[in-house]
């Protein structure tokens, strides 16, 4: 019997929600874990609990915005091999790349905001540098949760592994939100329109 088995009549139409992450505690309230904290929503919304998978991913095998989705993390791998694992997952269930959804944090977009984006480049993320290296391809769909960039000379590789701050935290629900609300709005009426949607600057 082959480990979570594949079903056929979701074959092709399946998508794949990843968040992008560091492991462990010590990560867990980090900016750069902004990618996974949105995954924990969607987790939520579907009454889905994880389960580990050979791929190196936890994943969960769920229905949001009325298609079938596999929403999935890395188990130990860092942000820079985040792709590996992704990769393997998406070619256990035959997942072509117009149907991932990777979900990133952003210094280039103010905190708080949430863009759709469909390929691109990377903007020296290591973990979508890793993603488009090990999927060979920059063509899937990013949800990116804005960040920003500090103020000053703060060096933005530290800043993105601290903690939210206080003031961030408190808006951090409404803002996780948002971002969970593009990926289902993406699976439920495509790309086109969650772009229309969440890339309006007011």
């Amino acid at each position: 019997m082959g480990f979570l088995r594949r079903s056929p009549d979701t074959e092709g139409e399946r998508w794949v929600v990843y968040g992008l992450g560091n492991p462990g505690e010590r990560y867990a309230r980090t900016r750069h874990n902004a990618g996974v904290l949105v995954l924990d929503d969607l987790l939520a919304r579907t009454r889905s609990t994880f389960k580990r998978h050979k791929s190196g991913t936890f994943i969960a095998e769920a229905t949001l915005g009325g298609a079938p989705v596999v929403l999935a993390r890395a188990v130990t791998a860092y942000m820079n091999e985040s792709g590996r694992p992704l990769r393997e997952l998406c070619s256990f269930f035959k997942v072509p790349s117009e149907k991932i959804v990777v979900i990133h944090d952003e210094l280039d977009i103010p905190f708080g905001d949430v863009r759709v984006k469909a390929g691109g480049g990377t903007a020296g993320h290591n973990g979508l540098k890793s993603v488009a290296q090990h999927l060979g391809t920059k063509d899937f769909l990013r949800v990116r949760v804005g960040i920003s960039r500090p103020a000053g000379a703060r060096d933005p590789v530290a800043w993105v592994l601290e903690n939210f701050s206080g003031s961030e935290r408190a808006r951090l629900p409404e803002i996780i939100e948002s971002a969970a609300d593009a990926v289902e709005r993406i699976l439920e009426h495509g790309a086109e329109r969650a772009m229309n949607e969440f890339n309006i600057r007011l």
